[in-house]
């Protein structure tokens, strides 16, 4: 069993749910991201989303896009994103899930990536522009190496899709709580509600939410039905506002455990 199960697996031995805050690596520089990842521990993560920024992140609203260019500014490459995951495994055993798009994972070629990746520490990879009919091809590569390809769903996903996907579901599924790109709306929790609780019951792993999620009491309400709350663009942006003060830590620290308080306060009271 992976560190994604075993987090999982004590956080419900506990009644709790799971926090997943969104970094983008090298935004503002890699030894800021090094820092902010401990930071997100202490304040509460149980597992850390690393973006791996790319030039053409279509899935990705102004923030993050913006966050993806600082990166790619200040020299931030794929190896560089893999070293420095190396470099937190050295004192931390957070799950860290690699997210962003094939093209960097294609030209640094898959079989060599899941290798690299595996000798890294990267639980799991999340991919959001390879179609499901196209992930056998890295399937193939990362499964002997013990790392995850998680499924993305949508409220546009129909339903017969959505069996199909979930037969292959690892780790855990991400669902995308809107249509359009991150960063852009609020989250209507009443409105995924159904959904959600039924997708828990089909899938094979737990259930993650992201998407629109900007504020503790949003986390909170997501939390009341999903096995863990994604928070992204939120956090980027506190980021970006302090990334030349000597306070960025602090206000990371204090908005994620902020977070964290909201996830935990909806299964407080079951």
């Amino acid at each position: 069993m992976g560190r994604i199960e075993d987090t999982f697996e004590q956080l419900k031995k506990n009644n709790r749910k799971a926090l997943i805050p969104f970094i983008t690596a090298g935004d503002p520089d890699l030894a800021t991201t090094e820092q902010t990842i401990l930071t997100l521990v202490d304040a509460g993560a149980d597992i850390i989303e690393l973006g791996m920024p790319f030039s053409d992140p279509m899935a990705d609203g102004p923030t993050i896009q913006a966050a993806s260019e600082r990166a790619l500014a200040s020299g931030t490459t794929l190896d560089a994103v893999l070293d420095l995951v190396e470099r937190v495994r050295e004192y931390s055993q957070v799950p860290i899930v690699l997210m962003g798009y094939y093209n960097p994972v294609f030209r640094y070629g898959a079989e060599m990536f899941a290798r690299r990746a595996r000798q890294a520490g990267v639980d799991a990879l999340l991919l959001v522009d390879l179609p499901a009919e196209e992930q056998d091809e890295l399937r193939t590569f990362l499964a002997p190496e013990g790392i995850h390809l998680i499924t993305l769903l949508a409220p546009t996903t129909p339903a017969e899709r959505t069996t199909q996907l979930l037969a292959s579901a690892q780790g855990f599924v991400y669902y995308v709580s809107m249509t359009g790109v991150t960063g852009t709306t609020k989250v209507d929790s009443a409105a995924i509600e159904t959904r959600v609780l039924r997708l828990r019951e089909q899938s094979p792993v737990p259930v993650a939410v992201g998407f629109g999620i900007t504020t503790a009491e949003d986390a909170a309400s997501i939390a009341r039905f999903s096995d863990a709350v994604v928070v992204g663009s939120a956090l980027v942006k506190i980021i970006h506002q302090h990334a030349d003060s000597p306070r960025l830590q602090e206000e990371v620290h204090h908005f994620v455990a902020e977070l964290k308080q909201g996830v935990n306060s909806a299964t407080d009271n079951h």
